[in-house]
């Protein structure tokens, strides 16, 4: 593959954030994979697979969690390095990525001996039953063993993005894709290891991808390497790392701690059937807000590195495409599930009774879909610019202030049980949606002016 570095700081902004975000997003689309393909096979299990694909969700939050920790480190990181690139200190933005490197290594271990220590009570905590729990544990303990090989692939690899190698950051997603569905179906059915096959083909496959960046960042291509003696930890830059990743470390680990309560809730109100349902629609919200996650993460480096460049007019210029993308997007992806829910319902399991329960809960967790393109734009610039108090705040407003409360209170209201917990959803991303987006338009327009 050609290696090509796009270039911030010249020509068009839509040309740049497209160059960067389309492979992004197609990078991300990919990276579904890894979950998605999962749950194919797993719900396809003879005789188990709905209790398989049941068990395997109720390690979401987890695996949520895990990931938080990549977007504390990889997306701090990253955004400061493109500031100092745009400023043109490169001796910094090696440092800030090296400290990034060290934290993620780290952080992983103590991950993954924490994990394998508690995570039997830990998910009888998060809603596992007797019955579903043999299958949640066995997925759990393979993935846990792969968790630096996480912490590597996912949190270093916006680090080939921010210098412009979109071609490159999208290549580290496809080596690692591509593997996980040759490896998924062998140990599944071939080799007859059920979900312990899914979570070997996927810690397998985050190896290959975390050898692939390492070797990229390490080598001649990268505008930027990443050496020995920029990972010697300085505390003050890794609070800066921390101080800006720390939003969207909070919406990671919201969205999981969101995971747990619905988990808990749905098994009090409607048992394992309707855990399996939200295992279903969190794989359905993934898929749809892949794009959004795309184009956003394509501008964020445009929009740091032009920032610090003191290009002001070119992120303008970023917020409104990325603004009209997003919400155009996702505007036509509420109508294609509005008239298509069996279809990506059957992508995951063909169980009646599933299906059934879980059309009108699609229904309902994605009314007003568009309203969550407003929370990630507004969130995606308050973190490219560095904003980080208001980014950390719409980060704990939307889920830990609003959904986290309505979970638990709707289902006890006019008797909507489980319902309620589905309405939580759009609910938040009305509220929190509109009051980031504003926010965002009221605070940072004004400082962007023209000097």
């Amino acid at each position: 593959m050609k290696v090509h570095q796009t270039d911030f700081s010249k020509g068009s902004v839509y040309r740049n954030i497209l160059e960067v975000a389309v492979p992004m997003t197609f990078a991300q689309l990919l990276n579904l994979l890894y979950n998605i393909v999962d749950r194919m096979y797993i719900g396809r299990i003879p005789e188990v697979g709905t209790l398989a694909l049941t068990g395997v969700g109720l390690c979401f939050p987890i695996i949520t969690l895990i990931t938080a920790f990549t977007y504390l480190f990889g997306n701090g990181g990253s955004p400061l390095c493109s500031m100092e690139r745009g400023r043109g200190n490169k001796a910094e933005a090696e440092k800030l990525m090296g400290n990034t490197f060290t934290m993620l290594i780290l952080t992983g271990v103590v991950l993954m001996v924490l994990g394998l220590l508690f995570y039997k009570p830990v998910l009888y905590a998060f809603g596992a039953s007797d019955t579903t729990f043999p299958y949640a544990g066995e997925y759990i303990r393979i993935y846990l063993l792969g968790t630096v090989f996480v912490m590597i692939s996912v949190g270093m690899n916006p680090f080939i993005n921010s210098q412009g190698f979109g071609n490159m950051g999208m290549l580290t997603v496809l080596i690692g894709a591509l593997l996980n569905i040759v490896l998924d179906p062998l140990f599944i059915f071939v080799l007859h290891m059920g979900v312990q096959g899914a979570a070997l083909a996927t810690i397998l496959s985050q190896m290959c991808s975390a050898v692939w960046v390492l070797k990229f960042l390490t080598g001649k291509r990268a505008a930027l390497r990443l050496k020995k003696e920029a990972m010697k930890i300085q505390w003050a830059r890794v609070q800066r790392i921390v101080a800006l990743g720390i939003s969207g470390f909070i919406m990671a680990f919201t969205n999981s701690l969101v995971q747990v309560v619905c988990n808990a809730t749905l098994q009090a109100y409607g048992g394992d059937l309707y855990v399996g349902v939200m295992t279903v629609l969190n794989s359905v919200r993934e898929i749809f807000t892949m794009p959004v996650m795309g184009i956003t993460n394509g501008a964020s480096p445009v929009m740091s590195f032009n920032y610090g460049e003191k290009a002001y007019n070119r992120v303008k210029q970023a917020i409104r495409f990325v603004t009209v993308i997003c919400v155009g997007y996702t505007l036509l992806a509420w109508g294609i599930l509005k008239l298509f829910p069996e279809f990506f319902i059957r992508i995951f399991n063909n169980e009646p009774k599933l299906i059934e329960a879980g059309i009108p809960a699609l229904h309902i967790y994605f009314f007003g879909f568009c309203f969550m393109a407003l929370q990630f734009t507004g969130q995606c610039t308050f973190v490219a610019l560095g904003k980080a108090k208001k980014a950390t705040f719409f980060s704990l407003f939307r889920k830990a202030v609003i959904v986290t409360p309505l979970t638990l209170l709707l289902p006890r209201i006019a008797n909507l049980g489980v319902d309620g917990v589905f309405w939580a959803e759009p609910i938040s991303n009305l509220i929190g949606g509109c009051a980031c987006f504003i926010t965002m338009l009221l605070t940072v327009l004004p400082e962007l002016r023209e000097v």
